[in-house]
C-alpha cells in the first residue's frame, strides 16, 4: 500500500515538474504547445511513462515528440536538481489524444442534435 502511494506522490511530482520544464525551460523551436496530461511510474519507480498532448497537426506533434526525446537527458537532470528523488526515473513519451478525441466526439454530438431538430 505505501509503494503504490509513493508511486502516486512521484507520478503527481513527476507531471508537474516535467509540466513546467516543457513549457519554460525547454527553448526547442520544435516543441509546440505541449501538456504533459498523466506520468506513470513502473512499480520500483525505476522508469516513467510520460504522456503528452500537443496542439497541432500530425507533424506537429511528431516534431514535438522528436524534440522531447532528445530533451531526455536534460529533462532528468533538471528533475534530479529540482527535487529530493534518490533515483529520477528513465523517462518515455508517449503521445495522448484523449484532448482530440474529446473535441471531435463533441463535434459529433453537435451534428446529431442538429439533425434531430430538423
Amino acid at each position: 500500500m505505501a509503494a503504490y502511494r509513493r508511486a502516486d506522490r512521484v507520478n503527481a511530482l513527476l507531471q508537474r515538474e516535467l509540466g513546467m520544464l516543457i513549457s519554460e525551460e525547454l527553448r526547442d523551436p520544435r516543441i509546440a504547445f505541449a501538456t504533459v496530461t498523466a506520468v506513470e511510474v513502473t512499480d520500483d519507480l525505476r522508469s516513467a511513462r510520460v504522456h503528452v498532448s500537443v496542439l497541432g497537426d500530425e507533424e506537429t506533434q511528431k516534431r514535438t515528440m522528436l524534440a522531447l526525446e532528445d530533451a531526455k537527458a536534460f529533462l532528468r537532470r533538471e528533475i534530479g536538481a529540482r527535487t529530493d528523488l534518490r533515483f529520477v526515473p528513465e523517462l518515455s513519451f508517449a503521445p495522448d489524444h484523449s484532448a482530440e478525441r474529446a473535441v471531435r466526439i463533441a463535434g459529433l454530438l453537435r451534428e446529431a442534435k442538429k439533425q434531430e431538430g430538423r
